[in-house]
């Protein structure tokens, strides 16, 4: 584990041993290889339009805190999905990519793949569609903003296989 301070926070950077990088490559990974199937970049928008609608939905509910909400929504549960859990829920590898979150295992861990350059746009396009809906309100645009940002920091290449503060290290 290679530790490092950054100004004002640690950095922990866990590197793969061999024996982890040779499971990795035995079999396919099943829990990152749905991202290329069919309808898989598209059920994110189908995801976000139901959510709009429940919320929509609810009585007294403005067309502005709507959208709001589906973007916090959106932006929490892809943060936890992507960037929080960590391993396989089917333990098809023995246990090869346990200490992997799923952004990680996505292509192998290589960067700017087609995969997560859409995985990265669809939460840039959620906020620029709901800063738009909520008219520029300052509140709401800082809101959905720090949400943005959070969900964004999670997928930069510096941050591969890196716990910040020894958050989800375990």
């Amino acid at each position: 584990m290679v530790q490092h301070r950054s100004r004002s926070f640690i950095l922990e950077e866990k590197s793969a041993s061999y024996d982890e990088t040779l499971d990795q490559s035995a079999l396919p990974n099943l829990n990152s290889n749905w991202v290329y199937n069919k309808g898989a970049w598209f059920i994110h928008i189908i995801i976000i339009l139901i959510v709009k609608t429940l919320f929509s939905i609810i009585p007294k509910v403005s067309s502005e805190t709507s959208w709001t909400l589906t973007n916090l929504s959106y932006m929490l549960g892809s943060f936890v999905m992507f960037h929080w859990v960590k391993g396989v829920p089917f333990d098809f590898n023995s246990g090869a990519y346990d200490n992997l979150t799923l952004w990680e295992q996505i292509d192998n861990g290589a960067q700017f793949t087609p995969a997560k350059k859409y995985l990265t746009a669809v939460p840039i396009g959620l906020f620029l569609l709901s800063t738009h809906y909520t008219h520029y309100d300052a509140f709401t645009f800082l809101v959905n903003f720090t949400f943005l940002i959070i969900v964004l920091i999670a997928k930069l290449p510096q941050l591969h296989k890196v716990r910040l503060f020894g958050i989800n290290r375990l």
